[in-house]
């Protein structure tokens, strides 16, 4: 049975092992050389100081696949403006994991008063297009050959999500480790 929970530093090698294959043999990230553990167990900390940042494990705490969201600019206007983000090992695709983490995961950004929930899918990756349609976001831009991987250039497609109203007065959004 798979049971999810909040990712800490200690799963950051689990999370590189299953990220590794998507830098080394797709076009899915545009990350071309492999975190090393220090780093994977920077990113957690620096995502779940304000974000949650999900992982799925099995009956034996194996993790299976992880999702995440992070602020999608610095600057104070896009407080309410988050990225997503899902990886799951090749081994569990395709049978409900990815949306499992998604639900989970916009469950929470809502509860935090995140607003807009981006995804940005590289164009050889349709079948993530697909995958982030199914669950409500529709397509709002592409960035023309923006990425540059295995030879060849690549288009990002943008995709978009509305979570929570956009109200003329807005609260600030409740860090994660805030929320009840």
């Amino acid at each position: 049975m798979t049971r999810f929970r909040q990712a800490t530093i200690n799963d950051a090698k689990e999370l590189v092992a299953i990220y590794a294959p998507y830098i080394t043999n797709t076009t899915i990230t545009f990350e071309t050389e492999i975190p090393t553990i220090e780093d994977f167990q920077q990113r957690i900390k620096d995502i779940t100081a304000n974000f949650p940042y999900l992982v799925a494990v099995d009956d034996d705490d194996k993790i299976l696949g992880y999702a995440y969201a992070h602020l999608y600019g610095t600057r104070a206007a896009y407080a309410w403006t988050v990225e997503a983000s899902i990886y799951v090992d090749h081994n569990y695709k395709g049978h409900g994991l990815g949306r499992e983490l998604y639900h989970r995961l916009e469950a929470i950004l809502k509860r935090q008063g995140v607003v807009n929930l981006l995804a940005a899918v590289t164009e050889e990756n349709s079948g993530s297009v697909k995958f982030h349609e199914k669950l409500g976001y529709r397509e709002v831009g592409t960035f023309q050959k923006a990425g540059f991987k295995f030879g060849r250039w690549l288009d990002v497609i943008w995709l978009q999500k509305e979570l929570n109203p956009k109200l003329p007065e807005m609260k600030p959004i409740v860090p994660f480790n805030e929320l009840s």
